[in-house]
């Protein structure tokens, strides 16, 4: 029997090998598309026989379990949940006890939301671990279980350097904790959705399109975060039949529009923060080469209405920058323009990583860039890939609630000047409400080059 979204290849490793033996055992045949529904497009996909799909919309006071909330992606869709819709919110924390996690989430929503005053009353912090059996609720699971009606799963290490034992705990052990808890809300109450946030990116090393169907295509993976991505989406599909579960997938996630806003300063941060400081002259990169940047604002908004779409349940959603994806020379140009240096030359990626890259790491004598340098190079791959995601799906489901995206040229300067602001992340700036960003390093030669002091 054909795995969901498998094709005549193996999917592959980092280096090419097959995958454990382990990982066929929890990815069972579920029979139609690759992940079992029809395409919206109009596709010939038919869905596997299943419990009936859910027509209601989402009630007022109806809980929501909410994991990662103490993360960037995940406290602004809880920020999202309380100030678009009317749902309750239950925050699932890692902490000591409820005080902790009670005083986290207090912290959280004074960051995103200025205050948390007129939400006290919607949002309850409760102690859990997703890497335990029934998330670490202990006797209080069943208690969470009879009110859960939706649950948002978006907690996960998204670290692209820690090892695959310790990333496995959290997005697969954890992914699989949260399906046998589903089951639990379903069994209890009715359980009226589970989204799972994912990652367009369990696409891994794949070159050309990948479709919202698409899942095992025979590609390799650069880290143990794709590699746990794609495992959870595996596990997923083996539950489908038996849960109403809808699966996100956003790609490189960056700050909000409006005012640049982030607490999370990766993959396109690191390398621009380098070049701000002059580290790089040189990009390992083609300048073609797409890179797939949202912010959170779109992914956070998106990830709520589908999470609430009775129409959503059963389907697979890219939340990616189609028709919108920007390009490495893109990126260049933009930073260039902001921070008046010469535009960096473009170099191929294995003459950059076995000869120039180990020099420069060398030569540079100041130890804040030699650090950046060393670290952005983990992200280098994500500006020379050679995928397009395909997000027709979800641009069809977002457009009539008016979620939509624009191109990074026009948002690029917001994003620069928070980084700056928030010294690249040494700084833990609270989001600024829109239109009232400080303006102090926003213009002017002189200050820029204070910025990359």
């Amino acid at each position: 029997m054909a795995v969901p979204g498998a094709t005549s290849q193996a999917c592959r490793g980092w280096e090419g090998q097959s995958l454990p033996p382990s990982l066929a055992e929890v990815a069972p045949a579920v029979g139609g598309s690759a992940n079992g529904v029809a395409a919206w497009e109009g596709g010939a996909a038919t869905a596997p026989a299943r419990r009936p799909a859910s027509s209601a919309p989402v009630g007022k006071g109806e809980t929501v379990l909410l994991t990662g909330a103490t993360g960037f992606l995940g406290m602004k869709i809880l920020a999202d949940l309380l100030a678009h819709t009317d749902v309750r919110v239950l925050a699932l924390v890692r902490a000591a006890d409820d005080r902790e996690a009670s005083a986290r989430i207090a912290h959280k929503l004074e960051m995103v939301l200025g205050s948390r005053r007129g939400f006290a009353g919607r949002v309850r912090a409760i102690r859990g671990d997703v890497t335990l059996p029934d998330l670490g609720l202990g006797r209080r699971r069943s208690y969470v279980a009879e009110r859960t009606q939706t649950i948002i799963h978006s907690a996960a290490t998204v670290a692209f350097d820690t090892d695959i034992v310790a990333t496995r705990a959290i997005n697969v052990e954890g992914t699989r904790n949260m399906l046998r808890f589903a089951e639990l809300c379903e069994e209890r109450g009715g359980l009226r959705r589970l989204a799972h946030v994912s990652t367009a990116y369990v696409a891994g090393a794949h070159s050309g399109i990948f479709s919202e169907d698409d899942l095992c295509v025979g590609q390799r993976f650069r880290n143990a975060y794709e590699r746990s991505k794609f495992e959870s989406e595996r596990l997923i599909a083996a539950w489908r039949d038996r849960l109403p579960i809808t699966v996100l997938r956003p790609s490189i996630i960056v700050g909000e529009r409006a005012t640049g806003w982030t607490v999370a300063f990766n993959v396109l941060y690191w390398p621009l923060r380098a070049f701000a400081n002059g580290a790089y002259a040189i990009i390992p990169s083609r300048a073609q080469a797409p890179v797939d940047i949202v912010p959170v604002d779109y992914v956070s908004a998106g990830v709520v209405h589908l999470a609430m779409l009775p129409e959503a349940e059963g389907a697979t959603f890219h939340l990616t920058a189609a028709p919108h994806t920007t390009t490495a020379g893109e990126i260049a140009e933009l930073a260039s323009s902001f921070f008046e240096r010469p535009p960096p030359r473009f170099v191929e990626p294995a003459i950059y990583k076995h000869a120039l890259h180990p020099l420069l790491t060398r030569v540079i004598p100041d130890r804040r860039m030699r650090r950046a340098l060393k670290r952005s190079e983990l992200f280098f791959p994500y500006f020379n890939a050679d995928v397009r995601f395909d997000n027709r799906r979800a641009r069809v489901a977002l457009k009539p609630a008016g979620i939509e995206l624009a191109p990074l040229r026009d948002y690029f300067d917001a994003l620069m000047r928070f980084a700056i602001a928030a010294d690249w992340g040494r700084r833990e700036l609270a989001r600024p409400q829109p239109g009232t960003f400080v303006r102090a390093r926003a213009r002017g030669r002189a200050r820029r080059r204070r910025a990359r002091a």
